[in-house]
């Protein structure tokens, strides 16, 4: 038998160290070729880590959260042969499988042994930690939740312990949410599979028993905490934000804005068309009116290095487009988005959006942005303070859409209006530069048909 070592690879040029934001193995599994080992996180992008041969997990070289350099040890199996690090005898080979390491999660505070199954670890572990694939039915905290589920603590298992339930991964990844125990979870499905249903019925029930055994729960005394590791992702996010917000002397210009007439024609566009070419949404027109504006301010289609004290301006709008995923805010990148069409740009962003809500993003869709738009518009909201995507130069926010009385012409008519809340850096963009802006875009949107005149 000998030792092969798996090394954190090379992930892009430039990236020095990644952070390890889950792991897929633990020691004494068995793996196979091209299986995942370990997800990596680097400035802009999750990648995944495959192995490169068949063996048995011998050892971790960092828990959850860590950050590594590149080259350095990632991972040691046992394999056939000789390996690339020699061979290892069976006293070895015993000790890796009998005494595994635990870095599924990062060290958190445990709740107390009275609230905790025998069966069973209860570790409180936030969305931006989750364990690997073997351990989500092992946990029984719920990340929405932040509190100890009694799912686990009231139930004896409903399968002999150490057999994997049987579910799929929306129904594992629901599970978790929710911070039930699959293993705790009759599978009513073929071959015991759980399903979606099973874990309804599996509610209702921990609900009834809630309700018999709790009096005047609505108002009982909560004093549950919660430890959530800040990390991957989320760590990123926070970073980032930080940066912006230290370097950059934000101000927020908001204009309101009468979109009635985009509306209409929005209307009639996706009556037209949408069959073929698909629906619009306000985005595409958006899109389009800022395009037009930053070739008449092009000092705000901008990224400033303020290391160098350096400003480069940019012909080519390459838009971020702020989404949210489940991991997190992301940025995917439109791409000179002065190229597209009203209808080539509302299928790039869906296909951005969605990529970067299955975390199936290119690095290069993430990054290179020189202004960014994003909205909170279907949350609702009137007014935002949008934080700057450093180093850009700007950001423009969009709320949603409300019809209100106006006075127009001496009479009170129903009008659509939207705000746009938007940031500048003051170091390059002055107030009235950035009104001026705001009021081109405006022109632009009340009278859509100037989108479409050269």
């Amino acid at each position: 038998m000998g030792i092969h070592i798996i090394k954190m690879p090379d992930i892009g040029e430039g990236i020095a160290e990644v952070e390890l934001v889950e792991w897929h193995v633990q020691a004494g599994d068995a793996v196979v070729e091209d299986q995942i080992l370990a997800d990596v996180m680097t400035d802009k992008a999750t990648v995944q880590v495959p192995s490169p041969v068949h063996g048995r997990v011998m050892s971790l070289g960092g828990k959850v959260g860590d950050v590594m350099a590149v080259g350095s040890e990632l991972i040691r199996l046992e394999v056939e042969g000789e390996g690339n690090e020699g061979t290892v005898g069976a006293t070895s080979r015993a000790a890796s499988v009998t005494e595994p390491v635990a870095v599924s999660a990062p060290d958190v505070p445990e709740p107390a042994p009275a609230s905790r199954p025998e069966s069973a670890e209860a570790r409180p572990v936030g969305r931006a930690a989750v364990p690997a694939a073997s351990e989500r039915e092992s946990a029984p905290v719920s990340a929405a939740r932040g509190a100890m589920a009694p799912h686990a603590a009231s139930h004896a298992p409903s399968r002999p312990e150490g057999q994997r339930p049987l579910a799929s991964p929306a129904v594992r990844r629901r599970a978790w949410d929710l911070g039930i125990t699959l293993q705790y979870v009759p599978g009513t499905g073929p071959a015991g599979r759980i399903t979606h249903g099973d874990l309804d019925a599996w509610l209702a029930r921990d609900r009834n028993e809630t309700s018999n055994r709790t009096t005047g729960a609505l108002y009982a005394a909560q004093d549950q905490e919660t430890q959530i590791p800040v990390i991957g992702l989320r760590r990123k996010i926070a970073q980032k934000m930080q940066e912006a917000k230290r370097r950059i002397p934000h101000f927020t210009y908001v204009e309101e804005i009468d979109v009635t007439e985009l509306e209409s024609l929005r209307s009639r566009l996706n009556a037209l068309h949408s069959a073929e070419r698909g629906k619009l949404t306000l985005l595409p027109f958006l899109v389009r009116a800022m395009v037009l504006a930053l070739r008449e301010f092009p000092q705000i289609n901008a990224r400033y290095d303020d290391d160098a004290g350096v400003v480069t301006q940019y012909g080519a709008v390459h838009l971020g487009v702020a989404a949210q995923t489940p991991s997190g805010l992301m940025v995917p990148v439109l791409h000179h988005a002065e190229t597209l069409d009203l209808w080539s740009c509302a299928a790039e962003v869906a296909r951005l959006a969605e990529a970067a809500r299955q975390g199936k993003a290119a690095r290069d869709e993430l990054s290179g942005s020189t202004i960014t738009l994003t909205s909170l518009g279907a949350l609702g909201g009137i007014v935002s303070t949008p934080v700057i995507n450093h180093p850009e130069v700007a950001i423009v926010g969009v709320n949603r859409v409300v019809e209100r009385p106006v006075f127009q012409e001496g009479r009170v008519v129903a009008r659509k209006l939207m705000n746009l809340s938007s940031s500048f850096d003051h170091r390059v963009v002055d107030g009235m530069h950035a009104a001026e802006f705001i009021q081109c875009i405006r022109r632009y949107l009340e009278c859509p048909a100037l989108l479409f005149v050269e």
